[in-house]
């Protein structure tokens, strides 16, 4: 017999050989007919797999992170086995899951799939699934996977299979089709029951601009047709929602082929409405004891390499700068940390003087591959909202959890009220990726995991996602479409303080080393205006809008008493312009609400005669006629009520 703990900490005995389904089926049948995936002891599975020593079992269904990954990987054998039917000389190189669905890479030679071709193979793949085709994993020797590969002629599958070592390499079956394949698969093909093939694109072998193009067909499937139909009801509410249409239709940033792929511009608009959200943290930063500092966008190459980013990102970053001077190079800024450590270098402190916060809204530049690129999400040079704490050891726990509150004021003033928080650590196995002190990281983990705990916050743990100087908490937010972004981050280090040799003078008057809490609440101010542009479908919250009101008389008659509403609300801070257009004041209703301004104020003769406006709210209508100090007091009381207190 073997002892299975569950994930409720209960232990249940089994006979050795059990698999996870026959677990389930234990537990009840309900549950066995919907687990699709499990890990045993930390390790994905098969749900057929035989358990032979005690263990840790989590049994997954399609409503868990986990189960859509296997569902999604299983579809995407399938994928490749529609795809091999119809064009029988096509090399398959990879499929995995994704965030949402799957795709496979595929080197078609000279055939070409296009979106007339999608129907085609999403029939294929439901035809297979009918057949109720076991996933089976087995084992193959280096030279038998070799061999199999050689023969089709397949250059990728063998370069994957010669970085592997004999025991380390399985195929899996379905049907009369073979792939590669590490394991994660659900129990048979007949659980996916709708299929749609999404898009094709160009991909490069590794990511890698140097080797062969391939295509890559992207696709998702679901266990009901329902659950199909209201994901594509999302995407076509995504497509209106898509940063980059409603960034362009209100006038916010724009790209450029001269200047650069994934260096946006930042229109009047745009600008403005960056500089209130930079206001907006600066004014809570200042309350919670931060300081401003600058640093310029270049440094040089030996910071960097002192830092540790050029031995992890130099490579595949923007290459050095180099200047007149024989061997002196700079780099584009890939990190503001680097800087920071040297301003806090810049003079010696007592722990009388620490914590020391320093904040910058610093601009850094990453090359990103062209394919990679996609709108202010992701982009070549970036501004952070950034901030590093050199504090005491004592310190950091009350720190960390100041930076938790001031991230949790941002969440809760831009109405991102569904998230929960990741705790990202180190990889248990690939522990190179790293720096510094197994001591030093455990101190640093258990500190994010402590400061999680004691703030309430509902969290995981993702081993492999820490930064590779130290461990982070990660948040990540729901929009209003569910879909989940990660935006704000506060990292542990105590890796760079030994790296730039900082110190303070102790109570004891000897040297010790401060710890560094990384932290920025928005993330980057590129992808935060694209998420929150996406989660308000444009209508950002009133005190953050380009443009709060609209004043529309209804003839030129009443243009001098428009100009005498908008000066008066001007003067009062509320944001306003007057549509002057020889237009019918309907037309002009339509193209406020096109442009998502909040308040529409229209006046005529009655409102001229009375001092008052008219006042319609953008996708509700009518609200009556108010004195325009009552309109004010009406504008401020929401801004009020919006805007969190810190």
């Amino acid at each position: 017999m073997i002892q299975i703990t569950l994930p409720d900490g209960s232990i249940k005995e089994f006979p050795k050989g059990i698999n996870a389904i026959d677990v389930a089926k234990s537990i009840s049948e309900g549950l066995a007919r919907n687990v699709i995936s499990a890990k045993f002891n930390e390790k994905t599975i098969e749900t057929t797999t035989a358990l032979n020593e005690n263990g840790s079992l989590t049994l997954y269904t399609f409503n868990e992170p986990e189960g859509k990954k296997a569902f999604w990987h299983s579809s995407a054998h399938v994928l490749a086995q529609a795809i091999t039917s119809f064009y029988p000389n096509v090399k398959l190189t990879i499929g995995p899951a994704i965030d949402n669905g799957f795709y496979y890479d595929v080197d078609l030679g000279d055939d070409t799939i296009s979106e007339k071709d999608f129907i085609d193979i999403e029939n294929k793949m439901l035809e297979f699934a009918r057949g109720k085709h076991e996933f089976k994993m087995r084992e193959v020797s280096k030279q038998d996977a070799l061999n199999l590969y050689k023969s089709q002629n397949n250059q990728y599958k063998v370069e994957l299979i010669e970085n592997l070592n004999d025991g380390e390499i399985t195929f899996c079956d379905h049907s009369d089709f073979t792939d590669l394949c590490r394991g994660g698969h659900i129990p048979n093909t007949s659980l996916i029951k709708a299929v749609k093939i999404t898009s094709a694109a160009g991909a490069y072998w590794r990511g890698d601009e140097k080797n062969n193009q391939l295509t890559r067909i992207y696709g998702i499937s679901f266990p009901k047709q329902k659950m199909l139909t209201e994901y594509l009801e999302l995407l076509e509410e995504a497509k209106k929602r898509d940063h980059r249409k409603l960034g362009k239709e209100l006038e916010l940033f724009a790209f450029s082929a001269k200047v650069g792929q994934g260096l946006p511009l930042w229109l009047p608009k745009g600008a403005a409405l960056r500089e209130r959200l930079e206001n907006f943290l600066k004014k809570a930063q200042k309350k919670a004891g931060y300081e401003m500092v600058v640093t310029p966008h270049i440094g040089q190459k030996e910071l960097y390499v002192t830092s540790g980013h050029y031995a992890k990102y130099g490579e595949d970053s923007f290459q050095p700068i180099k200047t007149p001077k024989e061997d002196e190079e700079f780099l584009l800024k890939p990190m503001n940390c680097p800087h920071h450590c040297e301003i806090y270098n810049n003079k010696p402190y007592s722990y009388k003087e620490l914590p020391k916060r320093f904040a910058e809204f610093g601009t850094v530049y990453r090359y990103e591959q062209s394919g990679e690129l996609h709108g202010l999400t992701r982009v070549r040079g970036f501004t952070q909202d950034d901030a590093h704490i050199f504090c005491t050891p004592d310190q950091l726990d009350t720190e960390f959890k100041a930076v938790i509150d001031l991230v949790l004021y941002v969440f809760k003033s831009l109405s991102f009220e569904n998230f929960t928080a990741q705790v990202s650590l180190r990889s248990k196995e690939k522990s190179d990726k790293y720096i510094g002190s197994d001591e030093n990281w455990e101190k640093a983990e258990n500190a994010i995991i402590n400061a999680a705990k004691e703030k309430g916050l509902d969290y995981v743990v993702e081993y492999g996602e820490a930064a590779f100087y130290g461990p982070k908490l990660d948040f990540m937010v729901k929009d209003a479409l569910g879909r989940s972004w990660q935006l704000g981050t506060i990292q542990v280090d105590y890796n760079l303080p030994e790296r730039f040799d900082l110190n303070y003078k102790g109570a004891d008057n000897q040297l010790h080393r401060p710890v560094m809490i990384h932290r920025a609440p928005f993330g980057s101010m590129e992808r935060f205006i694209a998420v929150l542009l996406e989660h308000t479908g444009g209508k950002f919250p009133l005190w953050l809008t380009p443009e709060q009101v609209i004043i529309l008389p209804i003839s030129e008659k009443y243009q001098i008493y428009a100009e005498k509403v908008l000066h008066l609300l001007e003067n009062s801070e509320i944001r306003a312009l007057v549509d002057d257009r020889n237009e019918k004041t309907g037309r002009k209703i339509r193209d406020a609400e096109m442009n998502k301004i909040p308040f529409m104020l229209i006046v005529g003769e009655q409102e001229e005669n009375e001092g008052l406006v008219s006042v319609r709210k953008q996708g509700e209508g009518d609200l009556g006629t108010f004195t325009i100090n009552e309109f004010i007091s009406k504008i401020n009381n929401e801004i009020n009520s919006t805007l969190e207190k810190f």
